[in-house]
């Protein structure tokens, strides 16, 4: 017997998972009839899942929470037991905007921390404030934007007019001069710079190593009316995400992605992302970064409970929400490893033996305690240094200097 699932997404190269699953079979091979539904923006996307127009979504990880809390739009327990990739976002800024930062943008892209100090000084030159479009105000682009230039002295709602729009319309508006810049998952920002539109400013993978993007949510009572056929997909989008890591299988999976059906780009665009070669600049020799995307190695997958508050902590530095021992819980219970420990209990999948860590704590690859087979963890460093611990939410916001 054949399950049928609605999954609504967004046009973005993070959606690869979801893809693959259907697409080769891995969906199929456990019972499971994918109904891919796309979807133009996020709040659309998140009304779906809430009013139980689809079965699951390719969900921003800090909406999840903002929903489950009350935050945007009709409160809804969510929950989230499985991540679809970290990192493969970037920030691109008008070339004259530009004009005004570390020239040699490899060395810009390197060195976070300069950048976000060039930044500040360029804000002065340029002729408005700034209006950088983000694709929801409950996105990791949107809290990542937000601290990495805190570091610098901005305060991101008095220095800029922090615009919401769709991924998929961020290079339209640039076009129409709407917007000076946008940080969005992949591949919009390659577009806007092979359009000769932008210039990368920075990347989220070098502001937060494997930071938390995406996630699988649910409608929680859903989830937990349904344990098996939750179970039979994340074990097929495990298969998938692994397939997606292969490198042979990249060329196959930026042609898939390019389907109209998907995200409809140019496929050596969506390859930039998945090969982390990143032309900062167009023309430009490309720039490796590795971990620029991740689907599956490392545990890549599992939904860290201490991920999900550090999206507290900075919706609380934000003002987005006041801080308190309940809210704090009701924010962690979003991740839910318990789910993804059930579904892959028999699988050959290393998994951790904890649901929290100290994030930014890794510096280099690092073996760690995991219930099934030999797991490694790669460097999941903020580019400022700073240390997580989810225990200690106080000392963690006490120690950032106001902006205001």
């Amino acid at each position: 017997m054949t399950t049928s699932l609605k999954i609504a997404f967004l046009p973005l190269t993070d959606a690869a998972v979801l893809a693959v699953a259907r697409e080769r079979g891995f969906a199929e091979a456990e019972g499971l009839a994918l109904d891919l539904v796309k979807t133009t923006s996020w709040a659309t996307l998140r009304d779906r899942l809430v009013y139980g127009q689809v079965h699951a979504c390719h969900m921003l990880a800090p909406l999840a929470v903002a929903v489950t809390l009350g935050l945007s739009q009709q409160p809804a327990a969510l929950a989230a037991p499985y991540k679809l990739g970290v990192n493969g976002n970037m920030l691109v800024m008008a070339s004259d905007f530009a004009k005004a930062l570390e020239p040699d943008v490899a060395a810009r892209l390197a060195d976070p921390v300069g950048a976000a100090h060039d930044f500040a000084a360029a804000i002065g030159l340029w002729r408005r404030k700034p209006v950088i479009g983000v694709v929801h105000r409950f996105s990791s682009h949107s809290l990542m934007l937000r601290y990495w230039l805190a570091s610098a002295g901005v305060d991101p709602d008095r220095d800029l007019v922090l615009r919401v729009l769709p991924p998929s319309l961020t290079v339209e508006a640039m076009q129409a001069g709407e917007i000076d810049g946008f940080i969005a998952g992949e591949p919009w920002g390659s577009a806007a710079v092979e359009a000769g539109l932008a210039e990368t400013v920075a990347i989220g993978e070098r502001i937060w190593r494997r930071g938390v993007e995406k996630v699988l949510a649910f409608r929680e009572t859903w989830l937990e009316e349904n344990p098996d056929t939750v179970d039979k997909l994340l074990r097929a989008l495990a298969r998938a995400a692994a397939w997606c890591d292969e490198p042979a299988n990249r060329s196959a999976l930026a042609d898939l992605l390019a389907d109209p059906r998907y995200v409809d780009q140019p496929a050596h665009l969506i390859m930039r992302a998945l090969s982390g070669q990143i032309v900062a600049r167009a023309g430009d020799v490309p720039i490796a970064a590795p971990d620029f995307m991740l689907f599956s190695r490392e545990a890549t997958p599992f939904p860290w409970r201490s991920q999900a508050l550090w999206i507290y902590s900075q919706l609380v530095r934000w003002g987005m929400v006041d801080h308190d021992p309940v809210t704090a819980a009701q924010a962690a219970a979003v991740f839910r490893p318990d789910v993804y420990r059930r579904a892959l209990a028999q699988s050959d999948v290393a998994m951790p033996g904890a649901s929290m860590k100290l994030e930014g704590a890794v510096e280099l690859p690092l073996a760690v305690g995991s219930r099934r087979g030999e797991l490694t963890l790669g460097p999941d460093r903020f580019f400022d240094g700073r240390v997580f611990d989810p225990e200690k939410i106080d000392e963690y916001l006490a120690a950032f200097a106001p902006t205001r």
